[in-house]
């Protein structure tokens, strides 16, 4: 009976560790994957931060001005703007 329950505790223990070992490994590979996956995401704000920059320079009207004028664009004067109820169909367009 000694032998038995002896033989028993063993065969336990081997396969509690055997459990935890491949636990273990199986959190440090979810843990190296959390940490690929944060290097990721703060390379990706970085980027993004970086785009929002190059856009907002980009935009900036003394940038635009100056090449829209050059394509021959000008400021929009109060004979460009139309009421929507002047224009009887969109298609076709208006006699002059």
């Amino acid at each position: 009976m000694r032998i038995a329950a002896n033989s028993a505790a063993i065969g336990l223990t081997i396969a509690s560790a055997y459990f935890l070992y491949a636990e273990s490994v199986s959190t440090r590979r979810l843990e190296a994957q959390l940490q690929t996956s944060e290097r990721l995401r703060e390379r990706l704000e970085n980027e993004i931060a970086v785009l929002r920059a190059e856009r907002d320079d980009l935009s900036r009207p003394s940038r635009i001005e100056p090449a829209a004028r050059a394509l021959g664009m000008r400021p929009p004067v109060a004979g460009d703007y139309v009421e929507l109820s002047e224009i009887t169909n969109p298609r076709e367009s208006p006699p002059r």
